[in-house]
């Protein structure tokens, strides 16, 4: 076979639907930088925002030209002009949102941010209460639209590396803890890892086990028991995974020349792929690369090809059109709520196995998921 070329590799989705008018609910970080960033640039309609603080969804909403601002997310989500809701807030508010969404008939759609909810039981509660409406619901799980990841999706369907062997994620990088967060047990496997839990879900399928071991974080000034993890995944396709969550990546300080990163690799039995996710650079940002050597596909040479997207902020574009488009077609959105429950699932045994110190199997809740 020829060798792959970037024409062959889609690493961004096409924007098939704008149809819906998106009320965002948050204005930190994540929504007035990236997302709305991210649908600025893919011609997405922002009709409103709402934020816990009014003064600083007026101030998000002067940077961004969005016409209506509402003095709290109930205000804003019972907008009849509002018809996918956005959510970025905390996860242990975030369900009482999600229940006020699902009762207003203008509502089309929600957003909900990862993670759904603060554990395992309450996600389960709110999966089942939401098949019970006509909306369309989808977690943000971004990461699988990283473009690397998308690009390394396309590689193992068309079978490049033959059968995957193995996969690893390591992260060496200092995320900015959200000042909620500080009154949360859960801290690192619940907010950084579910990523790389769930993106490892969407390249090799359902894990059958999890074993976490986490050590604290000695740069984390508040309580917390998770600051460090890592995790090894067995697949039901056999495939052994290794999601390492480094935030301290050690000492940081001005004049310390920090090597910080991600880093992924799998190997297959026709070839490798590696790369870096263009993530821990930011604001000044980059994009992921992406590697490849496959006997099949490449002539055992590796290429290297590009792209100018990035994760942060382009990637979130893909998130919000696919619900658009599942809204538009009458389908289950890629990034359904059912999906996601079983992401939650491999984060609650994580825990179970860092209290418990042993494997634990994904069968343990898995077969609760419908009750």
């Amino acid at each position: 076979m020829a060798p792959t070329t970037i024409e062959e590799l889609t690493p961004d989705p096409p924007i098939r639907c704008r149809d819906y008018i998106i009320g965002c609910v948050g204005a930190g970080f994540i929504m007035a930088d990236v997302q709305i960033a991210a649908y600025r640039k893919a011609g997405f309609k922002i009709g409103a925002i709402a934020s816990r603080t009014e003064s600083h969804a007026k101030q998000v909403a002067e940077r961004w030209n969005i016409e209506r601002v509402y003095a709290g997310p109930s205000e804003l989500i019972q907008d009849p002009g509002v018809e996918i809701v956005d959510l970025a807030f905390p996860p242990d508010q975030q369900p009482e949102l999600v229940r006020l969404a699902l009762k207003q008939k203008h509502v089309r759609g929600i957003l909900a941010q990862k993670p759904l909810a603060m554990n395992f039981a309450l996600a389960r509660a709110l999966v089942h209460e939401a098949a019970q409406t006509d909306k369309a619901i989808s977690v943000n799980q971004n990461m699988r639209y990283d473009q690397s990841m998308r690009v390394l999706k396309q590689v193992l369907v068309r079978g490049d590396l033959g059968q995957p062997v193995m996969a690893t994620i390591d992260m060496r990088a200092i995320p900015h803890w959200q000042p909620f967060l500080a009154e949360y047990e859960r801290l690192t496997l619940l907010n950084m890892s579910i990523h790389h839990l769930d993106v490892l879900r969407f390249l090799f399928g359902e894990p059958t086990e999890i074993f976490t071991s986490t050590r604290a974080d000695p740069r984390t000034p508040f309580s917390h028991q998770d600051g460090i993890c890592v995790s090894t995944l067995n697949f039901e396709n056999g495939v052994l995974a290794v999601s390492l969550e480094d935030v301290w990546s050690g000492p940081k300080e001005k004049d310390f020349d920090s090597d910080i990163y991600i880093k992924w690799r799998v190997e297959g039995t026709e070839g490798v792929a590696q790369g870096t996710i263009g993530w821990p650079d930011y604001p000044d940002g980059s994009p992921s690369t992406f590697r490849l050597n496959s006997r099949r596909t490449t002539e055992g040479k590796w290429i290297e090809p590009t792209w100018q997207t990035r994760w942060f902020s382009d990637a979130f574009a893909g998130v919000m059109e696919q619900l658009q488009y599942a809204i538009k077609n009458g389908t289950e959105p890629v990034l359904s709520l059912a999906d996601n429950l079983k992401t939650m699932a491999l984060v609650e045994a994580g825990y179970v196995s860092i209290k418990e110190r042993r494997a634990v199997r994904l069968s343990e809740f898995l077969t609760d998921i419908n009750r």
